[in-house]
């Protein structure tokens, strides 16, 4: 996790392609200029796409991102990169979810971090996925995922 500014960023503020598979996309951070206070990010993916591994149709998802940074923040720019490069990319819900989780635990270090993944249904069952690291930093207000239980989610 080294320390990044704006001026090491290969994404923000240049043409940037969407990476051929999720192995191949940087997930870029740049230094938190609140890294002392305690704060919740929320990124939210309401049409992410992948592709089920065994018969290679799309699969979608609304993803909920929340992470209380540390002394690096995600930046939102190579995390859209990131998150479209799942559209060939043939994976379980479990892994997809899971996946960016981790690889966003990795870049950024956060302090706490949670991922709702919502799919939409495939022969008849919406699956949600969801990972959590540890229990919340104490007086942290964190909000609802906002994402309603399946009923034609949408």
């Amino acid at each position: 996790m080294a320390e990044s500014t704006t001026e090491t960023l290969s994404q923000l503020g240049r043409q940037a392609d969407i990476p051929a598979s999720p192995d191949d996309a940087a997930l870029e951070t740049v230094a938190n200029p609140h890294a002392g206070d305690l704060y919740l990010v929320r990124f939210t993916c309401p049409e992410f796409t992948a592709l089920c591994p065994v018969t290679g149709q799309p699969d979608f998802a609304h993803l909920v991102l929340d992470y209380v940074p540390d002394r690096m923040l995600v930046e939102s720019k190579s995390l859209k990169l990131y998150l479209a490069s799942f559209r060939n990319h043939g994976a379980f819900h479990e892994d997809c979810t899971l996946a960016i989780a981790k690889k966003v635990q990795a870049a950024a270090g956060p302090k706490w971090l949670r991922m709702g993944g919502y799919w939409y249904p495939r022969g008849g069952i919406p699956i949600d996925v969801f990972y959590q690291t540890g229990e919340p930093p104490p007086g942290l207000w964190v909000p609802d995922q906002g994402v309603t239980p399946y009923r034609g989610r949408g």
